[in-house]
């Protein structure tokens, strides 16, 4: 698929700390690390990837608005707009492309005011609690989710 559309995988806030931030929740792997590892699957997959991360709401659905067009499925760590964010929820629905919300930790063990997500209640699917691994399933379901929409019906 030399001009297959690629898979957007975007972030949120205080994911630029990852490595530091945390470990003992997040892990030592950097957001550059993360970028490495799923550029490198998606290309196993016949993807590219266009990898961004963002601490404002608002390029954040500027990208999922781009990704409408140009991606063939959106990766979202929203951080903890996951939880806050009716912006990102009504750009999700809008866009007609599958999102996956994606997390390091596990958001449904952790702190009360973590456990409703407006992101998820309009994704695809979600996929939480695998640390870096986390990345790397979601871009596997994003590629097979492309696969099936680019597939004429059977």
């Amino acid at each position: 698929m030399p001009d297959a559309k690629p898979i957007y995988v975007l972030n949120g806030p205080n994911l630029n700390l990852l490595g530091t931030r945390e470990p003992d929740i997040y892990g030592h792997a950097t957001l550059a690390d993360i970028e490495k590892a799923c550029a490198d699957r998606a290309g196993q997959l016949g993807r590219g990837i266009v990898f961004r991360q963002s601490n404002v709401e608002g390029e954040l659905v500027d990208w999922l608005q781009e990704a409408r067009d140009k991606g063939c499925a959106v990766i979202l760590n929203a951080g903890a707009y996951t939880h806050t964010s009716v912006a990102l929820h009504d750009a999700i629905k809008a866009i007609g492309v599958p999102v996956i919300e994606t997390h390091l930790s596990n958001p449904a063990a952790r702190e009360e005011f973590r456990h409703v997500s407006l992101v998820g209640k309009a994704a695809k699917g979600v996929i939480a609690g695998f640390g870096a691994a986390s990345y790397l399933l979601a871009v596997e379901a994003a590629a097979l989710l492309a696969r099936d929409q680019e597939s004429p019906a059977a």
